[in-house]
């Protein structure tokens, strides 16, 4: 009987037991659920959580941006109206007019002025070709043309402040310069008539005088050598200031003309015939010969002084000679002489 009550208390306990479990297992496995939808429902909260700091993050950096943009605006804002002041007193100070008055003259509500041609440009001939007309105001075709006289500006390089005054200074000088260039021009022009003038009469004296002097030339030539010619020839007749006198000669017996062909007393007596003539073409009150008949033999010398008594007739000769024949129709001699001392004295002989 003890056996059969603990065989019932043991199946009642295993009984119990074995409903323990069941009901343990049960809560185990309504804990792993609960468990697993807790997990779902964190892991949904983090990714949640992680969007909205993600989303915060970029609404505060949107946040910035605008900050700093509204910041950029004051300041721009600010620095437009102190800009605006500037130009209100600089308006004011420089040209004297009030902004009103400059809004109401040059204002975007005026008619702009057509613009200067540009280099190569040729603007119409007709007054109302749209070209030649004021137009209304655009702002973007005016900041494109601020820009472009801007850039033609930079081009410029570097104002000189001092420009202006030495503009003057060099348009002074410049005047002054102008005014004596006039003068030079013109006192050119007096130069040039005076020198034509006197070629014209430089021209018209020598071709007067060397048409005398070849006349004489001719006769002298003949007496100083009988049967012989001779003659003066231009290098260039068709210029009369430039030309150059050649001397033909030919001397009896002898077919050579030029110069250079004759004997020593042959081209000596014909200089002498060319001084000689030169004094009957242009007489003088006095002549200075030096030793001119040196190298003459008596019978040309004799001829040289039948043509100077001639010339004593009209005019004085005054003639430096070693010749004896030639100082026998003199009217009186000079010489000097060296005493034993080393000193030079002078003797004077008058003959008539």
């Amino acid at each position: 009987a003890r056996l059969r009550h603990e065989a019932s208390v043991a199946g009642a306990v295993a009984s119990g037991a074995r409903q323990l479990l069941a009901h343990i297992e049960v809560s185990l496995a309504r804990s792993a659920r609960e468990r697993s939808a807790a997990e779902s429902v964190k892991g949904l909260r983090e990714r949640e959580l992680a969007e909205a700091r993600t989303a915060g993050r970029e609404l505060k950096a949107e946040l910035d941006k605008l900050t700093d943009s509204v910041h950029r605006g004051e300041v721009l804002g600010a620095e437009k109206r102190l800009r605006i002041e500037q130009l209100e007193a600089r308006a004011l100070e420089e040209l004297g007019v009030e902004p009103e008055g400059l809004v109401a003259e040059y204002g975007p509500r005026q008619p702009v002025p057509p613009s200067l041609p540009a280099e190569g440009e040729t603007l119409p001939e007709d007054p109302e070709h749209p070209r030649n007309l004021p137009r209304p105001f655009d702002r973007a075709e005016q900041e494109k043309r601020l820009r472009a006289a801007e850039r033609a500006y930079q081009q410029l390089g570097k104002v000189n402040p001092l420009a202006l005054e030495e503009f003057a200074a060099l348009e002074e000088r410049h005047q002054f310069l102008s005014e004596q260039l006039e003068d030079l021009k013109k006192t050119r022009a007096d130069l040039l008539k005076v020198v034509k003038e006197v070629d014209e009469r430089v021209e018209q004296v020598f071709t007067e005088a060397f048409r005398d002097t070849a006349r004489e030339f001719e006769g002298v030539f003949s007496r100083l050598f009988p049967g012989g010619e001779g003659r003066l020839v231009l290098t260039d007749p068709d210029d009369m200031l430039a030309t150059g006198v050649d001397v033909e000669a030919r001397p009896p017996g002898k077919k050579v003309k030029r110069l250079s062909l004759l004997s020593g007393g042959e081209r000596s007596l014909t200089a002498v015939a060319l001084l000689v003539s030169i004094f009957k073409a242009r007489p003088s009150p006095f002549y200075v010969m030096d030793e001119v008949e040196a190298a003459l033999d008596d019978t040309n010398l004799q001829r040289l002084i039948r043509i100077m008594r001639e010339l004593q007739e009209s005019s004085q000769l005054i003639v430096i000679t070693h010749q004896k024949r030639t100082m026998e129709i003199a009217d009186a001699l000079y010489g000097v002489s060296m005493q034993g001392d080393g000193v030079s004295k002078v003797i004077s002989q008058r003959l008539r």
